[in-house]
Order: structure tokens, then C-alpha cells, then sequence
């Protein structure tokens, strides 16, 4: 009886990894985070970015430039890295950068999750589409 329990553990556990063959239930793979500066008029992004463990600091990014960080997932799967952004007018925006789920990790090929500033708003990059979306416009201030 004992054998048969220990079997079928063994069988739910390759059930579920086959499931979700694209992340790994041992965080071994390092991701990198880009946040890179696209507003028009050599316009100076502000930014401040961080996870409940990791505060990466403020950072002034000139057009054209970018901050950017790598790291691993836990073990838990529950790493989340968010970001603060204002442009010089004020108008700014406060969202996640990185998360765990499938829909968003394929965006970014599992691997590198590109988020650039535009004049328009703040657009993850569609890497196995080859194209850049909307995801955040900008907001008035408070931006919490």
C-alpha cells in the first residue's frame, strides 16, 4: 500500500509538471528586467524600482537609456518585482514589472521582460511577436 501511495505522488508530480513545462519547480533560471527610457525631447525619466526583499534604488534615466537587473525566482514562485516611473511633467505610473504567470513569462520569452517609456505610456515588449504593447498609460499624481 505504502508503494502504491509513493507511485501515485510520483505520477501527480510529473502531471503537474507537465502542465507548466515552462517554469521550472526549481528556480534556476535568471531572469533580467529592463526598464529603458523612449519619451520624446530628451525627456529624464525618474525611476524607482524594488521587491519585498531588494529596494534597487532611484534612478534618473536620460532618452535612450536604460536601468536593468537580473535575479532568480524563490523557490515559492512568489517573486515580484514593481516600479515606480515619472516623467518631468509629473504624470507617473506605479506597476508590476515581473510576476509569476505564464501569459506575462511568455511576453518576455522566459527569460528577458523589456518595459520601455513612451510619450504615450509604458509598453512590455511582445518579444515572440516581435512587437511592443500597452500596458500602463501614465496618471495624474498620486500615482499609489
Amino acid at each position: 500500500m505504502s508503494s502504491l501511495r509513493l507511485n501515485l505522488v510520483a505520477v501527480i508530480v510529473v502531471l503537474a509538471l507537465a502542465i507548466r513545462p515552462s517554469v521550472s519547480p526549481i528556480p534556476t533560471k535568471t531572469w533580467h528586467v529592463h526598464v529603458v527610457n523612449n519619451l520624446s525631447n530628451n525627456q529624464t525619466l525618474f525611476l524607482h524600482c524594488k521587491s519585498k526583499d531588494d529596494d534597487l534604488g532611484e534612478h534618473k534615466l536620460t532618452t535612450g537609456t536604460e536601468s536593468n537587473w537580473k535575479f532568480k525566482e524563490n523557490f515559492f514562485q512568489t517573486t515580484l518585482f514593481w516600479c515606480y516611473l515619472r516623467k518631468p511633467d509629473n504624470f507617473c505610473n506605479n506597476f508590476k514589472v515581473f510576476w509569476n504567470e505564464d501569459f506575462f513569462q511568455f511576453r518576455c520569452r522566459y527569460k528577458d521582460c523589456i518595459w520601455t517609456a513612451k510619450d504615450e505610456g509604458i509598453y512590455l515588449k511582445n518579444i515572440p511577436e516581435g512587437r511592443d504593447e500597452l500596458w500602463q498609460k501614465w496618471k495624474q499624481p498620486p500615482c499609489n
